[in-house]
This record gives C-alpha cells, structure tokens and sequence, in this order.
C-alpha cells in the first residue's frame, strides 16, 4: 500500500483558493411575507385545547398560535403582523400550496407520504406526541384488547386512522371507527357515549377529560399507538423559508437552555455571558445576514414572545388550565427530547 504524505496534502489544500458562500438575500416565501407585511398561519376550525383556540374575546391562543407569533415575530419584527386563518385538517395542504397560507404549524406530523407525494418539508420537531385511546371507565376496558367490537371516535384527515387501524389489526381486534373532522363534534361524539373509545393525540385526549370535568368517569389506556413528530410544514422549493422555520425553532429552544427569557433578556444582552449569546442577541452581527433577516431576529423573537419554556407553560404546563407536564416535550438536558441547532 502507498503511504499517504499528510503534510503534501496539507500543503495542497493550503494553496487552493478559499471562496465564501455567498449570503442568502431572502427567499420567495419571505419575500412575499415581507411584501404583504403579514405571516398567514395556521388556526383551527373550532377549538383545539391548548394548541389553537379562541378565547371569549375572539383572540387566538394556544402553542401553535405562540409559534405562529414567532415566525412572525422572526421575520417580521412583530407578534401582531400574524392573520390566523381557521382550517380543517383536510384543508391544510391545498392552502399551503395555493399559497393561501405561508407556512403550517397545526399539531402536524412529518411523514413520507406527506414529503414524497404531496411535496412538502419539514423543520425540526417541536413537539414529540403520543398517539393514545380514552375509554368509558365503566366499560372496564383495561387495555385495547379489551375493546373488541367497540365503537371508536377518529378525527378524519389526518395519520390517527391508519394508526389506529394498523394497531387494532396487530393485537387482533376490530373496531368500529366512527370519523368526524370537527374537534368538538368528535368529543361531544365520545362524550355523549355514541363512541366507546376517543382515539387522538395524548395531550388532546388528556385535555379533554379535563375539560369536561369529569376525569374519574375516563381512563386514558396504556396502549400506545403510535409516535409522531409534530413539525412546522413548508411547501418544497425554497430552502431559505425552511431555514428561517428551523433557526426560528432553534432560538427559542436556545434561549430556554442558555437560561434567556423575556424578562431577562435586555440584561443579558447588556452583559453576554458569551460570544454565542452576543452573536445571538444581536449585540454583535452575524445571526440574521444568511437568513435574510436582520441581526436583532433573535433577540426580537424572544423578547416579545419568549423562549420555547415560556410558550409551553403558558399554553399547556403551570401557566395553562391544563397544567400538563412537558414529558418527553422537554429539552435534552431536563429529561426530553428536543435540542437546538447550533448558534455559532
């Protein structure tokens, strides 16, 4: 074998031309953001517990809602430059790709088909759920296999009916499903005992029971069903949108595990404990150019609308009604699963 002269090739590579990458100016998707000077999001047709939902004075709330607010916050420099649009589960994909809605943040999950054959992308996930079942407690249903021949409650349009139909066949059951889109018109479906059993994701299912105030008369079953990321979903063809979707997740993930909050953040921007924060803030450039944002992206994001602890605990943990704990939902140094991208 012939020996390899590291320091000839060292020298090689020394003498080759270095050529920067040139900075990306903005993509369609931002500019056209930017031209209309409005982010159109996601909301829900009715309520969604937690995730999207209208209060009593018609104002949206909800994590996904947060997160709307962030990417216009990100792009736009404020929270309030946000048009929430209702829409179906099975509405989300033709306004996506008609261009009706800019991006969809809507408790969705990334699948292949979904990438493959409806020509979408993906950002990191921003929540990592189960998909579980709720049953009747006087039913005595155990476990799913107890359920055999049961009536189950499915939202229509989305990946809950393959689920389901792909767990009941490998524990050997059958269920009757019973389908509908709308939210409330499934729960009040379960509820008014037309269905045995509510399949839906965990922390919708643990929202409901609590809703109804009737949490003893409900057992969420330990089946698991399946486990789905839940992502920010773009159309194919413009990276830079996808970027600016990940680095807007990645901040607020960032500033949750460098100890930034809204309340804290003008200090810490006074005083950077480091050259990563500085950079991050704003206090020195470099964090917006690539993007095609400006270098106060990130300090305006979490400043106006906090970082990824904050939103959760105001939508669905201590904040919230629904004092939800953030399980796998966490980051990676408390126990969970999420992390952000590196901000060098």
């Amino acid at each position: 074998m012939k020996a390899f002269n590291w320091g000839a090739a060292a020298l090689a590579l020394s003498l080759v031309p270095f050529t920067a990458p040139a900075h990306a100016a903005g993509g369609k998707t931002l500019e056209a953001v930017k031209a209309r000077g409005v982010l159109n999001c996601t909301g829900h047709d009715g309520s969604y517990l937690g995730f999207a939902e209208v209060d009593d004075k018609g104002n949206w709330k909800g994590i996904d809602i947060d997160l709307c607010r962030a990417m216009a916050t990100a792009v736009l420099g404020d929270p309030s430059k946000l048009k929430i649009i209702p829409i179906s589960w099975a509405q989300r994909w033709p306004e996506l790709q008609s261009g009706n809605v800019d991006i969809v943040i809507k408790a969705s999950g990334g699948t292949l088909s979904r990438d493959t054959e409806l020509g979408l992308q993906f950002s990191m996930s921003y929540y990592l759920g189960t998909t579980k079942v709720m049953a009747h407690k006087e039913l005595n249903v155990a476990t799913l296999k107890d359920a055999d021949g049961g009536a189950i409650c499915i939202p229509a349009g989305t990946t809950i009916e393959q689920q389901v139909a792909g767990y009941a066949a490998k524990i050997g059951v059958k269920l009757e499903p019973v389908v509908i889109e709308k939210t409330e018109e499934l729960e009040q479906a379960y509820f008014s005992k037309r269905c045995d059993l509510y399949a839906q994701w965990g922390p919708v299912v643990a929202i409901a029971r609590l809703a109804k105030g009737a949490v003893d008369d409900h057992v969420i079953l330990p089946d698991v069903l399946d486990v789905e990321p839940e992502v920010f979903i773009m159309r194919q063809g413009d990276d830079n949108w996808v970027d600016i979707a990940n680095w807007t997740l990645s901040a607020l993930l960032f500033a949750e595990q460098a100890g930034i909050t809204s309340k804290n953040i003008d200090e810490m921007k006074a005083k950077p404990a480091s050259p990563q924060i500085s950079k991050f803030l704003g206090a020195t450039p470099g964090v917006g150019k690539g993007l095609g944002l400006p270098d106060d992206w990130a300090y305006n994001l979490i400043k106006k609308v906090g970082n990824y602890g904050e939103i959760f605990d105001r939508n669905l943990g201590a904040g919230s009604p629904y004092k939800m704990d953030r399980e796998l939902t966490n980051l990676w140094s408390n126990g969970g699963v999420l992390f952000p991208l590196v901000f060098d």
